[in-house]
């Protein structure tokens, strides 16, 4: 199989799993399809309010399968809605959260970075070698990994092609929380969880504003930020939420 789909009502949280070890999780046509349709699931979904992207241990993944892109295939790698992986280029509305433990190389990294957020084990390393195959890498890594650390190791991480580990990942501000291997899934649930006991259709506006505004000028942000505003303000969320603080009890979000 290429990727493994589970999904939890009770907890609000998918766990989307790339399933080829043997291939060391690299993306065929397979498994870009299979983590398009997760995610299409996911977000017609209102059950599930954040999900986990992970891949079947010892790697996350090594990114695109090297054997389809020979064979003049590599178009398979890429959907319609996601491009490369289903992922690097699909527009969502709900948090996704990289769990990862081992390598995420090359694709790999990309598909790292088209999550909000990241949990990697001690274990794990994260580069962009394509240049070591005379490549590019094409999957939205060489512009999103200098929004996530400073640029000048952006270049560097470019034009060496090395890997690096977890820890300086997390100096650096790539990864948001470092946890021993064997951990990550259950470490990414434990932070999904910090997020689903927030109002679903507010932690997706938030989510809205923070990728669109922050490198805005601020008469453009704050015009994002008030249409967020307004949205939310619109919502059965907004007035359980308000009942519930007056009432001195847990709230009841319906993500409506």
């Amino acid at each position: 199989m290429g990727v493994l789909y589970e999904a939890d009502p009770h907890t609000h949280v998918a766990l989307i799993t790339i399933d080829r070890p043997e291939a060391r999780n690299a993306v065929n046509g397979e498994v870009a399809t299979g983590i398009e349709e997760a995610l299409d699931t996911i977000e017609a979904d209102d059950d599930i309010w954040v999900s986990i992207l992970t891949g079947k241990p010892p790697v996350f993944s090594a990114g695109a399968d090297l054997k389809v892109v020979g064979a003049g295939k590599d178009r398979e790698m890429r959907t319609r809605k996601g491009g490369f992986a289903g992922l690097v280029r699909r527009e969502r509305a709900k948090p996704l959260i990289a769990a990862v433990d081992g390598h995420a190389l090359a694709g790999g990294t990309e598909m790292v970075l088209a999550c909000d957020l990241v949990v990697a084990s001690t274990k794990s390393t994260f580069g962009l070698p394509e240049v070591r195959r005379a490549l590019v890498a094409g999957g939205g890594g060489l512009f999103r990994l200098g929004r996530k650390i400073p640029v000048t190791v952006a270049m560097e991480w470019a034009l060496t092609g090395e890997a690096y580990g977890a820890e300086r990942a997390y100096e650096l501000g790539l990864v948001n929380e470092l946890c021993e291997p064997g951990e990550a899934v259950a470490v990414a649930r434990k932070l999904a969880e910090r997020i689903t006991v927030n109002a679903p259709l507010a932690v997706q506006y938030s989510r809205e504003v923070v990728l669109n505004a922050t490198s805005l000028p601020d008469s453009e942000a704050w015009q994002v930020s008030n249409d967020a505003t307004r949205k939310v303000g619109k919502t059965n969320d907004v007035k359980e939420g308000v009942r519930a603080f007056i009432e001195k009890r847990a709230p009841e979000w319906t993500a409506s």
